[in-house]
């Protein structure tokens, strides 16, 4: 079984919101919402995702500009944007998808997603991280329960 495929499949079966497989093995997984699952890859695990097979369930343009950052080989998105296959076009990422979307929108459903606005103009990786990480710092902390 190829990479994304075990992607895929652990995507669906574990109800996992991202997973990245490399040489058949799991190398990152999570549960968590939006886009700081993707923010973590590309901050502390780069070079061990290099050449993976990432699946998510939501690939907007600011996710797709950090697989393009980490350097992965494939992306599969359950849910993607027409300006996340542009980048991955562009970087020469192999993508797939079940559904895609003019755009990402915000969990309300009255307009664009949070990223998808701070990626509008931006190309690379390196300042999507950068605008990732500001938008994060103005998250208000959740309470555990």
């Amino acid at each position: 079984m190829k990479d994304i495929e075990i992607a895929k499949k652990h995507l669906k079966e574990e109800n996992l919101t991202i997973i990245l497989v490399k040489d058949k093995e799991i190398i990152f997984k999570s549960k968590k919402r939006g886009i700081s699952p993707i923010y973590e890859l590309a901050k502390e695990k780069k070079d061990l995702a290099r050449a993976g097979a990432l699946g998510d369930k939501v690939i907007g343009k600011g996710a797709a500009l950090l697989c393009k950052y980490i350097g992965v080989k494939e992306v599969y998105g359950e849910l993607m944007s027409e300006t996340a296959m542009e980048v991955l076009k562009k970087a020469n990422i192999k993508f797939s998808y079940s559904n895609s979307t003019k755009y990402i929108e915000n969990r309300d459903k009255t307009g664009l997603c949070p990223i998808e606005k701070r990626a509008i103009d931006v190309e690379n990786g390196e300042t999507m991280l950068e605008k990732i990480e500001e938008f994060l710092e103005q998250l208000p902390i959740e309470k555990g329960g």
